[in-house]
């Protein structure tokens, strides 16, 4: 069983549908099992039917508004970086509605419902593949996987929406009596699970560079004092997940094949740059391509803030 595995990421997801469109299309993978974690869920159901272009669209097209009905930062230009500082207002608005969060991501279900029809979930529910979404349960301190297979089709936009909100800077859902969110917070890079299920072949599109090519820069306000926080907590989970999921592997007798970014992508992945994730995506392209032509070098990727 092959299966095709993609971690969280944000907008950098972008890069992991350029890299899946070309084992898909071009070296025609053919796989049984796709597993997603935040802007992996975003893409797999898509993949999973073959519609590569319909995919590429909504990410080359996405921003802001697309995702948040309230931001809860601004994103400003200085001296050629985006800089991101609290939207005060926003987030006191969400407060006095007695929000638990920064900020609100009910624009990302609408556009959810728009991008996955009724139809679609339906051919891919009775088609041979199956797709599993992460997502991390707060209440019960665990993570769960949830299969198309055992969803309605308002339960599956549901947990993809779930699986991709970065709380407390985007929605926290209580769902079946729990509350919900990232499921990267519990397994950013669901290598194992993909294996659990039976898998002897894994693609895993890791966003995130294999080796740390930067010292952050000392947060400037309390919002980037705690998006530094997450990402070194996430880190470090995504390590952990491929180091076991290394290991099962080799239990298993499994092949394992990673795709990280080979540069630095963004410093920031809950900035929306439809110019530059449509330019992530075809970079995600051509590293796959170059990677799997070893007569070809591998092109040089430009650092992009």
């Amino acid at each position: 069983m092959k299966a095709l595995v993609i971690s969280g990421g944000g907008s950098k997801g972008a890069f992991a549908g350029g890299v899946a469109q070309y084992l898909i299309e071009e070296a025609a993978k053919d796989y049984d099992l796709f597993v997603g974690t935040s802007t992996g869920s975003l893409l797999i159901t898509h993949l999973a039917l073959g519609k590569l272009d319909k995919i590429k669209e909504i990410y080359s097209n996405v921003n802001q508004k697309s995702i948040f009905n309230i931001c809860p930062f601004v994103v400003k230009k200085k001296h050629g970086r985006d800089i991101i500082s609290i939207n005060h207002w926003n987030v006191f608005r969400n407060f006095m509605k007695g929000k638990k969060t920064f900020g609100e991501s009910e624009n990302l279900r609408k556009l959810l419902r728009r991008s996955v029809t009724e139809d679609e979930f339906n051919e891919l529910k009775d088609g041979p593949k199956n797709v599993i979404i992460t997502v991390s349960n707060l209440s019960l301190n665990q993570v769960e996987y949830k299969s198309i297979n055992d969803c309605t089709y308002e339960e599956y936009i549901d947990w993809i929406w779930i699986s991709s909100n970065y709380t407390p800077f985007m929605s926290l859902v209580r769902k079946n009596g729990c509350e919900y969110a990232d499921g990267g917070y519990g397994s950013i890079v669901p290598i194992e699970e993909a294996l659990r299920l039976g898998a002897n072949e894994v693609d895993a599109v890791v966003l995130h560079t294999e080796v740390n090519y930067f010292n952050r820069m000392p947060s400037r306000n309390p919002f980037e004092l705690i998006t530094t926080i997450m990402a070194f907590v996430l880190d470090r989970i995504e390590y952990q997940n491929i180091r076991i999921g290394k290991l099962v592997a080799n239990q298993k007798d499994a092949i394992i094949n990673l795709y990280y970014t080979p540069t630095v992508l963004t410093t920031n992945s809950l900035i929306f740059n439809k110019e530059k994730m449509t330019r992530w995506w075809k970079r995600g392209y051509l590293y796959a391509k170059n990677k799997n032509d070893l007569t070809n070098p591998i092109e040089p990727l430009v650092l992009d803030r």
